[in-house]
């Protein structure tokens, strides 16, 4: 594939009902974002142009879902488009080489990936020549959209279950006998709900680690009852959820150990290694100060006598 270099194209008038939105399923929906950008709109236009490739005589929309949707709603009959090519495969490429100025999530740009490599026939090796990447971003994007199933796939990709929780919530369990299933089940059974990050967590260690009726209450739907504490009569004092938060603190710190005695090990150098370390450490660190702040309020309220 022989790929342009990428220009500002010169950005036209064209009819909302001539796009095709074949790629609609690549991009992540996001309510309060598209709500925000409504407003935005309705006040003073798109200013920015929808951006896709003309193949046949057909204009593929390949970004500005969002934009797309607003002009719907407010029956905006034309917008400004901008051609990025005549070619499907190109116009990815173009679009991935700039996703951090476009706003693309890690997902989008591991679907845009994905679609590269299993429908349009690149080799890992090649996109990441395309793209001015390593192999290893490559792959490693490649190999989180293959560990989604396609119902929880659509559930993200819809803005039913927020993207934050299921990247640093939900797949370190995916790990466990049965985790890719338990994961699905628990994406089915609360997405939609409106329920906040924290409140995904909570449920989430209750589901994978607590007893098999906290999980049927949860697959059930019942999700009052495990997110409200509730006094216990047990040996230790202890409520089922108490026990689980002391069991956490407990993996925290043991953990925090261990990762702070490895960190600096000469054996961490693979590229593949870097690649996820640099993912996850991203997201350890946006979290640092918010819990170390909340360790400390912890700890405050709980020395109190």
């Amino acid at each position: 594939m022989n790929t342009l270099p990428e220009a500002a194209a010169a950005a036209r008038e064209v009819e909302l009902s001539a796009l095709d939105l074949r790629y609609a399923c690549c991009r992540l929906k996001q309510a309060a974002l598209e709500e925000r950008l409504l407003g935005s709109i309705a006040e003073r236009g798109i200013e920015e142009p929808l951006e896709g490739v003309e193949v046949g005589g057909a204009r593929i929309l390949l970004n500005g879902f969002k934009r797309y949707r607003c002009a719907r709603k407010l029956r905006i009959e034309t917008v400004p488009y901008a051609s990025l090519g005549q070619d499907e495969a190109v116009g990815i490429v173009s679009l991935l080489r700039s996703s951090n100025r476009r706003g693309l999530t890690i997902l989008e740009q591991a679907s845009f990936i994905d679609e590269l490599k299993n429908t349009r026939n690149l080799g890992v090796a090649q996109i990441a020549a395309e793209l001015e990447r390593s192999k290893a971003w490559v792959s490693m994007r490649l190999g989180l959209i293959a560990q989604l199933s396609a119902r929880v796939r659509e559930k993200l990709f819809a803005g039913l279950f927020p993207v934050y929780a299921y990247m640093y919530t939900l797949r370190p369990f995916m790990r466990m006998n049965g985790g890719p299933k338990q994961v699905e089940e628990f994406v089915l059974a609360v997405s939609g709900q409106r329920l906040s990050v924290r409140d995904i967590e909570q449920l989430a260690h209750g589901y994978f680690r607590g007893p098999e009726s906290l999980r049927q209450e949860i697959r059930q739907g019942n999700l009052a009852l495990p997110l409200k504490p509730v006094a216990s009569s047990s040996p230790d004092g202890c409520s089922e959820f108490e026990r689980l938060t002391l069991r956490d603190l407990e993996v925290v710190q043991k953990y925090m150990h261990r990762v702070m005695a490895n960190s600096e090990d000469r054996r961490l150098e693979s590229a593949a290694f870097r690649a996820q370390s640099h993912l996850l450490t991203e997201g350890i660190l946006s979290q640092g100060t918010g819990f170390l702040a909340a360790m400390g309020k912890l700890h405050d309220r709980t020395g109190q006598t």
